[in-house]
């Protein structure tokens, strides 16, 4: 009986002596694992916002294609001096958008085409697509390389302004077929501007030439705040001495 008592008090020493905290082995362990989980959901995230900006991205390009696009098939049907360039984002109108040595307004052939063109690109601009994406045309004027560079930055710039006044100007857009509500949206849509001899064609008569560059939102855009272009009470006076 003695001998069963004294194995019995040893027996509760030894559970008594047992360490009660965990072990440093076991805590490493632990935070391991933690930290794997956090890693492992981090990757996941990172990977999903990857995924959906690569999705929007290829969204936001399929709905500029279809609208270019269509703008293309359009504008062949209308009038075959306007080509759609859909990877560029340009309209140019190829010897009807020439200019004459020195000169800055259009010929006859040059300001159908303009007439024909523009009503398609403001239905572009007002389409489900439109709205989303559609940011500015930029008219563009170009020169040979006879001249000095600002010279040449002058003239491109009186081509392109002769293209917006053509569109707005009463004396000069008579004959556009432009309702007053279509000549609002040309005045916020469209943005003159010139570009000297820059991008020059390999021959003066094809570097005299005006263009329509076709710009859309980023992604990063915000449509709400952006303010586009208008043309204001000062280039419209620029109208008067054309």
């Amino acid at each position: 009986m003695f001998g069963m008592r004294s194995r019995g008090v040893q027996r509760s020493t030894v559970e008594g002596e047992k360490p009660f905290w965990i072990s440093y082995a076991d805590l490493m362990t632990a935070l391991m694992i933690l930290f794997l989980i956090v890693m492992v959901s981090s990757l996941v995230m990172m990977t999903k916002r990857i995924a959906d900006a690569g999705a929007e991205e290829k969204s936001r390009t399929t709905d500029i294609s279809n609208l270019c696009n269509s703008l293309k098939a359009k504008a062949s049907e209308l009038n075959q001096n306007i080509v759609v360039d859909c990877r560029d984002n340009r309209i140019n109108f190829g010897e009807a958008g020439r200019f004459g040595f020195n000169d800055y307004k259009l010929g006859p052939n040059g300001q159908t085409a303009l007439r024909n063109v523009v009503p398609l690109v403001i239905d572009a601009a007002s389409s489900k697509e439109g709205k989303r994406w559609f940011k500015q045309v930029l008219i563009e004027g170009f020169t040979d390389t006879d001249g000095s560079y600002l010279y040449n930055l002058h003239l491109s710039l009186q081509r392109s302004e002769w293209v917006m006044c053509a569109l707005l100007d009463d004396r000069l857009s008579a004959d556009t077929g432009l309702s007053l509500e279509q000549k609002h949206q040309v005045r916020e849509l469209f943005l003159a501007g010139g570009v000297s001899f820059n991008n020059a064609k390999d021959s003066p008569e094809a570097s005299r030439r005006v263009e329509l560059r076709l710009q859309f939102y980023g992604l990063k855009d915000d449509v709400a705040t952006s303010h586009p272009a208008v043309f204001n009470a000062t280039s419209a006076e620029k109208c008067l001495l054309i």
